[in-house]
């Protein structure tokens, strides 16, 4: 195989030589090497990107978009009327879900670092005797951390709007939804209960 001169200014340095022989293959796979390094820094750095984004430890602590939430637990569904003290801003069908944690949480009364509950508001339909879903209102999120959101009673809270999973509701860290939930502290600041 042939041999080529190679040096880069660092080994120069280093090495105190002024050139090192490489063949092809050495130069090929220092090549590799350096592609391969490249996209490992690349995945490291969007993951901590990622992690701050979508509340997993890092960043601004957002609370994260509940993907596949309609496969969790169904909790409970509910109904607010007109004359509901509720009623503006949260007159609509609502239903109630949880994650695994979230769930044992419900049962137990003790929650742990990941447990998400959400409510899931759609305006309704009236017709037939009957009510009906109409278009998504807001999906409100949950989320149990005491090291993240200490502040707000461990809870992180946030709101999508309509069917976005980015619109974000929440403009003040989730405090004004802590304040209504502190109605339920003793509950650990959760107003669904489970269905006997």
């Amino acid at each position: 195989m042939e041999s080529i001169p190679y040096l880069t200014n660092v080994e120069s340095l280093v090495y105190g030589v002024d050139s090192i022989t490489l063949t092809m293959e050495d130069i090929v796979m220092k090549k590799k090497l350096q592609v391969m390094f490249s996209f490992m820094f690349l995945g490291v750095i969007g993951g901590i990107a990622y992690a701050g984004y979508a509340g997993g430890g890092g960043g601004d602590n957002k609370v994260a978009y509940p993907e596949g939430y309609r496969d969790w637990y169904h909790v409970k569904s509910m109904v607010i009327m007109p004359g509901h003290p509720l009623e503006d801003p949260f007159q609509g069908i609502h239903h109630i879900y949880a994650n695994d944690k979230g769930l044992e949480g419900l049962k137990t009364g003790n929650y742990t670092k990941g447990a998400v509950l959400v409510f899931d508001l759609l305006d309704y339909e009236k017709g037939g005797n009957a009510l009906q879903e109409g278009e998504r209102k807001l999906i409100g999120v949950m989320e149990w951390d005491k090291e993240r959101f200490s502040s707000t009673g461990n809870w992180g809270f946030e709101g999508f709007a309509g069917n976005s999973k980015t619109e974000r509701l929440t403009k003040d860290g989730g405090q004004s939804c802590y304040e209504c939930h502190t109605a339920q502290k003793d509950n650990n600041y959760v107003f669904t209960q489970l269905r006997d």
